[in-house]
Parts: structure tokens; C-alpha cells; sequence
């Protein structure tokens, strides 16, 4: 028996069979995003503390009872997830926490969270026995499954805005994909890319129409329970551009909870970039509606006008008694320059926007200080070293003579 019982219109509430739809609701096209509904009841007798004392697995996979894959054959032998929760004491100061934990998914393959995304996608791909996938990205996901693919030998074709970072385009092309640089915005880059997979018949990727990987998304909260001893954290805090790396994160704590590895849930706050914030606009106004507006940040990889995924990323918030909280583009290099010197975890900008949250909530008075509160980090640094040449200052030159050295290190 298949361990998803069926899937769930997130807008309207229309239930599918699995093998009867792919992507999202006949009645609500491309706004009504699927929920995979798994048999929690089974799952329970399988995925127990003591099943995972005795897993020697340390991985994504180490979860496997709770993702909606039948058979293994297209797990790929990267090393995803389980990546390092750290109890970080050095930002007291700055955050105003006595408990405050680090996770940092720039550990995985390519170097971002989205890998949890691709790795389930490229095994669902392969289980459906698809052999050409697409994606639209501003970076990130399109490297990530691109790093994946290729293991499996999956064709890819790649849709990135041509702003997008270089040392993103040349992961997509180191890996082999077939790379469309869209003289647009993100957004056009989604519509092409989903008019091309319907067109050819291409297997999508993306996490805005593809219900199965936040399913792979969600696993870090997993990670974050075990590893903090089975006990939620009171905050998580997550950087939000489409909303789906949030939707994902709130699902793993819900499931968790579900499963009864841990006995409550945490409070989700969502970090969106001043300029590039709909989420946040619409959970002002206590609406699903999201007004576009053409995004400008630095922050490419949550640089979205409208949120692909923003139901799920509202459920999130609304749920968990959480909320949204924006942040300046300064305020991000400022985050990356202080977690790189205080925490040596050196994250590109979206991957520390949540840190950044973190000291505004601090700043707005948000916080009492005695939560237990978990920040987490999607990406590296070197994704995007323009931006880090900004936040890192410039360097001194030097003749290779020690006097002049001595001019400018004063001892």
C-alpha cells in the first residue's frame, strides 16, 4: 500500500488520488498547490525513537518511513541532510538569547537546502520513470537539481533569470544542464518554464507546482528535533521568498508532533527582504490575496513578486501563532558579516536573512530572551561572492617589504 492517502488542494480542499494528478487543483490551476496527506497512522509504528536510536543511516534518508517514495532504486548516493546543529553562544548580543541554535544546510552537496528538495524529486522522477526534468530558479534549487540529475542521468533543462548570480549558472553548467538565461524577471522565468514542461512533456522540478518536494524540504525539522534531543524548539525562524521552504519546515515539526516524537510545536516567524515581500504584505492584511510588485534585493534566491507557494507559507504562520518580519538589504550584509566572524559559518544572502530576522526581532522587542530559538542557514557564501565583496570590507596591499607592512599593522 502507498504510504500517501491522497493529495489536498491547499486553496480549496479538493482531494486527489495520487496516481490521478501531478501537479496542482483542476479547479484552482496554478494557485491551488497540493498537500501529500501520508498514512500517519502506519508511519507511526515504523518511524519511533527507538527505530531511529538503532539507524545508523545519518541522512535525509534516515526518515525514509515519512517520504512518499515506494521504492528506493532513484535515492542517489550524495550525502543530503543531517547537516549541523549548532548551539551557538558567541551571538548573545546580538540576538538577545541565552538559547540560541544554528542549522546549516550550506553542508548539503551543492550547497543549499534545495538538495533536500531534489534529491526526493529525482527519486520520484525516476520511480514515475522520467527521464527529462525542468526547473525555474534564481539559483539555488536549479544547481541543486542539476547536481542530482546528473548522478541519475536525467536530462535537465534550467530557466534562471540572467541576473542570477554567476557562480550559480556555473554550477548549473559544470553539472551539465541545458541552461536559459530569461531576459526577465524570476517570475517570467516561472512562466516559461512551466509553459516549456507542459509543451514537452518535461517533469517539473519546482517546489510552486510539485506537491512532492516539500516532502523532502521537511525532513530538516526532523533533523532539528533529534537533534535537539526530541524537544521543538519555541521559534524557528525561516527566510521566505516563494514560501515553500517554510511550508516545509512547519509540515516536518506538524508531522512530528503527528508521529509523537515530540509534544509540542514551535512558533514559525517568517524573514522576508523589505523590498521583495508579499508574504509578509498579505499576512499584514489577513488576506491569501498577494499583490505583485517587481522585487529588488540582493537577496536573489528569495527575490520573488509573487509567492509561488505563499498559501502554504500563510498556513505556516497563521498555525503556528507565528508571524512575518522584513528586513533591509544593509541589514542582510550586516547578517553575513557578523555570523561569518562570530559563528565562522559563512552564508550567501538569503541563506542568512533568517539570522537577520533574528536581530530585528530582537530590535522590535520581540523577543524575551529565554526562548529556545533555531535560525536556519540555506545557503553558501560563495554562491554569491558579489554580494559577500560587500559585506566583507577590502583588503590591504602590500609591498613585499616588512616596513611596509609595518605601515600598517600597528603592533
Amino acid at each position: 500500500m502507498s504510504k500517501v492517502l491522497k493529495l489536498k488542494c491547499v486553496k480549496c480542499g479538493r482531494e486527489y488520488n495520487e496516481s490521478e494528478i501531478f501537479y496542482t487543483c483542476r479547479d484552482c490551476g496554478i494557485d491551488g498547490i497540493l498537500d501529500v496527506v501520508l498514512d500517519y497512522e502506519r508511519i507511526r509504528k515504523e518511524l519511533t525513537r527507538e527505530y531511529l536510536k538503532n539507524n545508523k543511516d545519518y541522512s535525509l534518508w534516515r526518515y525514509l518511513p515519512a517520504i512518499p517514495l515506494e521504492e528506493t532504486g532513484g535515492i542517489q548516493p550524495l550525502q543530503v541532510g543531517w547537516t549541523p546543529l549548532y548551539n551557538i553562544k558567541s551571538l548573545s548580543k546580538e540576538t538577545g538569547l541565552s538559547s540560541f541554535f544554528l542549522k546549516d544546510d550550506s553542508r548539503n552537496p551543492t550547497a543549499s537546502l534545495k538538495d533536500r528538495a531534489s534529491a526526493v524529486g529525482v527519486a520520484k522522477a525516476i520511480e514515475l520513470g522520467r527521464t527529462v526534468m525542468c526547473a525555474a530558479s534564481t539559483g539555488n534549487a536549479a544547481s541543486s537539481l542539476s547536481g542530482f540529475a546528473a548522478v541519475a542521468g536525467i536530462k535537465t533543462y534550467i530557466f534562471v533569470p540572467e541576473t542570477a548570480p554567476e557562480a550559480k549558472v556555473t554550477q548549473l553548467l559544470i553539472y551539465g544542464s541545458n541552461v536559459f538565461l530569461v531576459k526577465g524577471t524570476y517570475d517570467e522565468a516561472v512562466e516559461l518554464c512551466f509553459k516549456a514542461a507542459e509543451e514537452f512533456g518535461w517533469y517539473n522540478r519546482s517546489c510552486a507546482i510539485n506537491p512532492y518536494l516539500v516532502e523532502g524540504k521537511k525532513i530538516i525539522s526532523y533533523e532539528i528535533c533529534e537533534q535537539l534531543g526530541w524537544k521543538a524548539p519555541d521559534i524557528a525562524v525561516v527566510a521566505v521568498g516563494d514560501g515553500c521552504t517554510i511550508g516545509g519546515v512547519w509540515k516536518g515539526f506538524k508531522e512530528c508532533y503527528e508521529l509523537g516524537l515530540i509534544d509540542k510545536f514551535p512558533k514559525i516567524v517568517g524573514v522576508q527582504a523589505a523590498n521583495s515581500n508579499p508574504v509578509t504584505r498579505a499576512f499584514n492584511k489577513n488576506t491569501y490575496e498577494f499583490e505583485y510588485r517587481v522585487p529588488e534585493t540582493l537577496a536573489d534566491s528569495i527575490s520573488v513578486g509573487i509567492p509561488r507557494n505563499g498559501i502554504k507559507a500563510l498556513n505556516a504562520l497563521h498555525e503556528s501563532g507565528g508571524y512575518m518580519v522584513d528586513v533591509s538589504d544593509e541589514e542582510i550584509l550586516t547578517a553575513m558579516k557578523i555570523l561569518a566572524q562570530k559563528t565562522g559559518v559563512f552564508g550567501e544572502p538569503a541563506g542568512v536573512t533568517s539570522f537577520a530576522g533574528i536581530m530585528k526581532m530582537k530590535e522590535l522587542g520581540l523577543l524575551k530572551g529565554d526562548e529556545k530559538v533555531v535560525s536556519i542557514v540555506s545557503g553558501s557564501g560563495l554562491k554569491d561572492i558579489k554580494s559577500a565583496m560587500k559585506a566583507a570590507g577590502k583588503a590591504n596591499h602590500v609591498e613585499p617589504d616588512l616596513e611596509d607592512l609595518k605601515r600598517i599593522v600597528h603592533v
